[in-house]
């Protein structure tokens, strides 16, 4: 059997995008990211433009990403949480490769990646699941 850790990998593995949480300017913050796993640690790509990624580097940051769009209760439906110190990146080519092909634009600018790597110290999962009570 996985461990929590294990499984928070292999879930987050079956989906492209999550949600960086971190502070700006002392207020809580979300950002989206394009996510790879790599050698245990979790590499982002994000939108220079917006200049989020400033705000995560060198930080602890939380990441999420879900299934909870995609599915039903019925077919039960997860969500991953990791928490870890966040630093710029610069991924080798086959790294890069693993995301596959960015947007060409983002809110009408021109895309212009940057990487952020997370060294995840904790990870958790929660399920959620809907019974479908027995005929009477």
């Amino acid at each position: 059997m996985p461990t929590e850790e294990q499984l928070a990998y292999e879930l987050l593995r079956r989906t492209d995008y999550g949600r960086v949480a971190t502070s700006m300017r002392a207020l809580p913050f979300l950002a989206v990211a394009r996510h790879v796993v790599v050698d245990g640690r979790i590499l982002l790509r994000m939108h220079r433009g917006f200049g989020y990624h400033q705000a995560c580097a060198g930080s602890v940051v939380a990441y999420g990403a879900d299934n909870l769009g995609t599915e039903t209760e019925r077919d039960g439906q997860w969500t991953v949480q990791f928490v870890g110190q966040c630093e710029t990146a610069t991924p080798t080519a086959a790294e890069v490769s693993l995301f596959g092909q960015a947007p060409h634009h983002v809110d009408g600018a021109l895309y212009d990646p940057v990487y952020l790597v997370i060294d995840p110290q904790l990870a958790k999962v929660h399920t959620l699941t809907h019974r479908v009570p027995a005929a009477v």
